[in-house]
């Protein structure tokens, strides 16, 4: 295990997320407990893939890949050194070259049996607000069509850290993790299934029953 990713997550996240944010969390059972397994979720914030990391047991770690764009965290520098060695993060190419497949690096890392962290809508969106979801998660799911996808809706993060805002705001959290999706066969299904399924859980956060 990389001991600096787990000083990391133990000293500083584990503690913001849990400790000075506060999460609340709805259906945790369906978090996948190994990989191969792509988790799905909205993104308003630089938090969210790692409020999802600490959801998991610290022995997977290493398995935890978040995928991001390359063009803003694969720029060199200390911002580079960290989202690779620390994040473990996927570097994705969103304007690739013609002919280049962009998602090569994600398919070793399921073909390897590690949880990828995949936000659909592509770039972070405004606070609480669902953008259109791209349909490149629909081709890793027709490419792994064994491999479970489980979509997840975080509420509050937007607030916390918003685009744009380096001060993070104390705002408690909510993650709601839906059923896993399976690939049946038709790309324009799938992508309805996914966003139906965000909407469910991002109406549960509203119901009187929530707590």
């Amino acid at each position: 295990m990389n001991i600096l990713q787990w000083l990391f997550f133990v000293v500083v996240v584990r503690p913001l997320a849990h400790i000075v944010m506060g999460m609340n969390i709805r259906h945790r059972e369906r978090l996948p407990v190994a990989g191969p397994a792509i988790v799905v979720a909205n993104h308003n914030s630089h938090l969210d893939a790692l409020v999802l990391m600490t959801l998991f047991p610290l022995r997977l770690l290493p398995r935890l890949r978040p995928v991001a764009a390359a063009d803003y965290f694969c720029r060199g520098g200390f911002r580079e050194s960290f989202a690779r060695k620390i994040i473990h993060i996927i570097p994705l190419e969103r304007h690739p070259q013609p002919g280049k497949d962009p998602f090569v690096e994600v398919d070793a890392a399921l073909t390897n049996g590690d949880i990828v962290i995949l936000f659909p809508e592509g770039t972070r969106g405004k606070p609480e607000t669902l953008k259109e979801l791209r349909s490149g998660i629909a081709h890793l799911a027709k490419r792994h069509p064994a491999v479970p996808i489980v979509p997840v809706f975080l509420h509050g993060l937007g607030k916390a850290l918003p685009p744009g805002e380096a001060l993070l705001v104390p705002f408690f959290c909510d993650v709601f993790f839906g059923d896993p999706l399976a690939w049946a066969g038709d790309r324009d299904h799938f992508m309805r299934q996914l966003e139906a399924t965000f909407h469910t859980l991002a109406d549960e956060g509203h119901r009187p029953d929530w707590t």
